[in-house]
This record gives structure tokens, C-alpha cells and sequence, in this order.
């Protein structure tokens, strides 16, 4: 049996494959359990690495390195991949409205620490430590310390506060939700956040004088309304109408457009009927006999980048294309939207119509199947590269740069939103992209787990260290708290939103897993995609600034 204890305890490429699988076995395992309907899930993981590490088990350095490092940059770029097609509409729509939310967080932080170092409580080295520990940022830590080194300062002992602090720091985030949760879910509006790009459907009455006789093209030409006509019904009869379609007094027809755009067409057409016809459960092909719905997915590669309108689906087949779903987003189907591999586009028209159109968008779900792998490697050497990039600031000596998990959560989210206008096939099915996800954080969690366990309890059992840990606590609790009422109950964010945005703003992926959990949806990713890059450079560049004047 020596070989087995060999291979388990000799230090190796192999025995770090087998510990670091081991660690993310069992702590994905525990994850699975609740108390009381709760569960921390993915960060058992951490808690497993810790163990672990505490327990003397050792991986080569190198391996260690390594694991930690593909580990979140397969975590942060795969989810930026995720998030990007919904990434430039949350941004408009609210983006620096979150940006600042999470620059509050970071800067409540910072002044909390800077007046606890003032008191004399803490001294420089330990308060920057402590700081970095209570924010899970590593890189902070790194430009601190090199910036202590160059100006001739010991820069141990920030090392020895931030690994102290560091676990707290990442379930300081959860601790925090868990106790607001409650009382911010009361006082949220729900629908709040709707996607202003979602498509809604209504059904108008057309009694206005004005605009008998004049065709739709005239009307959405004129006016530069974003809606399709679906169908018309005019004598009991219903027809696919189209841009050169004159409209009369008495038509009925049906609209996909935007929610806030049905005051603006009411007048125009006259009269909106009270029929809601945007419930799951509506059957489309009951409408008419000869007319049926369909929804046709894209999988052909030659159609990802082109835009709809290039198409000519409706002169050509003689159909209707009403709306395009897109990671779970209705959109509405005007001429100038972009399409993408895996749209899922609702198509209008006789069945042999729709045969032809669903032959020349693919609608071939094996297609879909197949990974993209190219464009995950490629965006990955991108990213770092972006990373890499030195970003030199007026005032100071060295450059900062975005690092292994701002450059590829960038580039994610740059090659997501706009990949498709340069022919790049970026998606992934769901299922393809939480497991690269998964994986990635599971083992960033586990490596930085046994890096932090392996001197943990020495530690922790130091003087100083319970003076670190209560700091520590404070610096991750009251920035948290504060902005996650000012997020919730003044700037009416929902309560995914704001809990993703705080997991941005304090760099914590393992506060991310758990929200993604325990809430429904997407909204906590985008959100934390939408403020990490900003609050990733903000606390990099702080670190640095508070060492300079603070030796100034």
C-alpha cells in the first residue's frame, strides 16, 4: 500500500489533481445539505480547503499556483460570456446607477479603515491586510505590498492580517445578506427591474380618422416606433399584414412591441383591448387555421452577426417574424436587430413557410450542442493579455493593470455582447457554461482554501489576530449593510440585483455562488459583472494611493 500513501501524500502533478478533486468532492457534497433552509453551498469548498490545509496535506507550489489561477479565470471569463448579451441593456438601464452603489460600498470600506489606522488601533501594514482580507481582493494586497517594498517597508505582516481576515471576508458577505434579507424583501418593488428592451404584446383597435388610409411602413417610418404587426384581423378574417398594408377603420391587430411604447401607439390606433396576450398558457395557432406560430432556432453559423432585416424572411416566404427570445428576454424583431446563435426567433405564416425558414436558420439543436470551444480558449488569451496591459496614472511611479480576473470577466463580457458583430460564435447552452462555471470557482475555492489552512491556526491563535478578525468583520459588514438598504429602499433595486451588485463590489465569487443558489434568475451575475471591473481597479489603485500618502 505505500504506493497508495505515496501518491496521496508525496507532493505531485498527480497527488495535486487528486487533492484539489477531493477537496472540491466533498465540499461540493456538504453543499447539498441545509439547515433550516439554508445552505452555503459552493463555499463549502473553501471551508474543505481550509481543513485540508490545517490538517498539513500539501500540493506543489507550482500546481498550487496554477489551479488557483486557471480556476478563476475560467470562472470570471465564462461568466462575463453568460452575462454579456444582457450586459449593454442593464448598463443602460441602470448601470451607473449600480457602478455607483458599488463605489459606495468600496468607499464606506475604505474610509472605515483609513479611520481606524488614524486612531492608532491598527498600523499601516495590518490596516491594508485587514482591508484586502475583509475584501477578498488578493490583488489590492499584491499592489500594496509592492508598494511598501519600494519604499523600503516590511510588507509581511499585511500578508499575515489578510489571510486572518480573508475567510471571514468571504462569508462576511453571506452573513450580511442573510440578516437584511428578510426585512429588504418587504420593502423591494416587485417588477421593479423589468428589461425595458422585453417585448409585451397588445392588441389595438384601429378607430383613429387620422390614420385610415396610410399603410404601417408609412406609420413606423414617420414615427420610428420599435413593434411589429403580427397579425390583422378585418372582417372576421385574419391576414399577415405587411409594410404596404393600408389600414381601415375597424381592423384589429397585433403588436409586439415595448411596454413603454403602448401610450405613444394607443393614440395613434385608436383603442387597446383589455385581453392580456402575454400569459404563457396563450395558444397562438388557435387563432387561425391557416396561420400558425412558431418558434425556429438559429444554428447556423452564417446567420450569428447579421441583422434581421438582411434577411428578408417576410418578402421572401411571406412570413412574419414577431419577436426573438434571448437568455430568457423577449426581444422585439425590428429590421436592425443582430442575431445570434441560439435565438430562438417566433415566426408567423403558412406552414410551408415556416418549413423553409427553419431550413435556413438551422433549428438543428444537436448544433447547439456542440461546444464553442475555440472562442473560449481565444477570449481567454485575450483577457489576460487585457489584463497584462500596464495602466500608468499621473502621480504615480508604477502602473496598475486590471490582472487575472478583471482582464477576462472584461473580455467575457465585450466578447458576449458583441462577438456576434464580428461573425464570433459565442454562445454556450446554459447547462455547458454553469458547468465550466462551476468548475472553475470549485477550484479557485479549494487551491485558495489549502493556501490559506496551511498556516491558519498559527496563526489565528497570535494576540493580534482577534483585533484583525473584529476589524475585519466591521470593514465587510457595514459597507455591505448600509448600501443594501440604500440600493433596496432608495434606488428601488430589487434585492438580486443589489445582492449581486454587493458580491461585485467586494470581489467575493463565493457570495456570487451562494446568491445564484438560493435566488432565481440572472439578475445577481449581471449585476456583479456590471461593477466588478470598476471596483476591482478602484481598490487596486486605493491600496496603492493610501500606502504613498500615508508615507508621504
Amino acid at each position: 500500500m505505500n504506493w497508495f500513501t505515496e501518491t496521496l501524500l508525496v507532493p505531485s502533478a498527480v497527488q495535486g489533481v487528486i487533492i484539489i478533486s477531493l477537496i472540491c468532492a466533498f465540499g461540493l457534497a456538504l453543499g447539498k445539505f441545509k439547515v433550516r433552509g439554508v445552505s452555503l453551498g459552493v463555499t463549502y469548498v473553501f471551508f474543505m480547503g481550509i481543513l485540508a490545509g490545517a490538517l498539513g496535506i500539501q500540493v506543489q507550489a507550482e500546481m498550487l499556483n496554477y489551479a488557483e489561477s486557471f480556476g478563476l479565470i475560467l470562472f470570471v471569463y465564462t461568466l462575463g460570456l453568460q452575462v454579456g448579451p444582457g450586459f449593454m441593456s442593464a448598463f443602460r438601464q441602470g448601470g451607473a446607477q449600480l457602478n455607483l452603489l458599488a463605489v459606495g460600498v468600496v468607499v464606506v470600506g475604505t474610509l472605515l479603515a483609513l479611520a481606524v489606522g488614524w486612531a492608532g488601533y491598527l498600523p499601516l501594514q495590518d490596516m491594508l491586510g485587514v482591508l484586502c482580507g475583509a475584501t477578498t481582493n488578493t490583488p489590492a494586497l499584491g499592489a500594496a505590498q509592492q508598494t511598501l517594498k519600494q519604499l523600503g517597508q516590511p510588507a509581511s505582516d499585511a500578508a499575515l492580517s489578510c489571510a486572518v481576515t480573508y475567510p471571514l471576508g468571504m462569508l462576511g458577505v453571506i452573513i450580511a445578506l442573510l440578516l437584511v434579507k428578510g426585512w429588504l424583501s418587504r420593502h423591494e418593488k416587485a417588477g421593479e427591474e423589468e428589461n425595458a428592451d422585453e417585448a409585451f404584446i397588445a392588441s389595438f383597435e384601429v378607430c383613429n380618422p387620422a390614420v385610415f388610409g396610410h399603410t404601417l411602413g408609412e406609420l413606423s417610418g414617420m414615427n420610428e416606433q420599435s413593434f411589429v404587426v403580427s397579425r390583422l384581423w378585418r372582417n372576421g378574417k385574419v391576414m399577415l399584414p405587411n409594410s404596404q398594408t393600408v389600414r381601415e377603420n375597424g381592423d384589429r391587430i397585433l403588436v409586439i412591441t415595448q411596454e413603454k411604447q403602448l401610450q405613444q401607439l394607443t393614440l395613434y390606433f385608436g383603442r387597446r383591448d383589455n385581453k392580456n396576450w402575454n400569459r404563457k398558457d396563450v395558444d397562438w395557432n388557435s387563432l387561425d387555421a391557416k396561420l400558425i406560430s412558431q418558434r425556429i432556432l438559429i444554428t447556423r453559423p452564417e446567420i450569428n452577426g447579421k441583422k434581421l432585416g438582411s434577411l428578408q424572411l417576410r418578402a421572401r416566404y411571406g412570413v412574419n417574424v414577431s419577436r426573438v427570445q434571448r437568455s430568457g428576454i423577449q426581444l422585439v424583431a425590428t429590421p436592425g436587430l443582430l442575431l445570434r446563435m441560439g435565438d430562438r426567433v417566433t415566426v408567423v405564416g403558412e406552414a410551408q413557410s415556416l418549413k423553409s425558414v427553419a431550413e435556413e436558420l438551422g433549428n438543428v439543436v444537436r448544433r447547439l450542442e456542440e461546444p464553442n470551444m475555440v472562442t473560449i480558449f481565444i477570449g481567454i488569451v485575450l483577457g489576460l493579455l487585457l489584463g497584462s496591459i500596464p495602466l500608468f496614472i499621473p502621480g504615480m511611479s508604477y502602473p496598475v493593470r486590471l490582472g487575472l480576473a478583471g482582464g477576462p470577466i472584461v473580455m467575457g463580457l465585450l466578447i458576449g455582447a458583441y462577438g456576434p458583430r464580428l461573425h464570433m460564435v459565442a454562445y454556450t447552452t446554459t447547462s455547458a457554461n454553469l458547468m465550466l462555471r462551476s468548475l472553475g470557482l470549485s477550484t479557485y475555492l479549494a487551491c485558495l482554501g489549502l493556501d490559506a489552512g496551511r498556516d491558519f491556526l498559527a496563526t489565528v491563535m497570535q494576540p493580534a489576530a482577534l483585533g484583525w478578525i473584529g476589524f475585519g468583520l466591521l470593514f465587510t459588514l457595514i459597507p455591505v449593510i448600509l448600501l443594501s438598504v440604500v440600493s433596496v429602499v432608495f434606488s428601488k433595486k430589487s434585492f438580486a440585483t443589489t445582492a449581486g451588485m454587493l458580491c461585485g463590489a467586494m470581489a467575493n465569487p463565493i457570495a456570487l455562488g451562494y446568491v445564484n443558489d438560493t435566488l432565481p434568475g440572472d439578475k445577481a451575475s449581471v449585476a456583479y459583472a456590471t461593477v466588478y471591473p470598476l471596483c476591482m481597479f478602484l481598490r487596486v489603485i486605493i491600496a496603492q494611493l493610501i500606502v504613498m500618502f500615508w508615507l508621504s
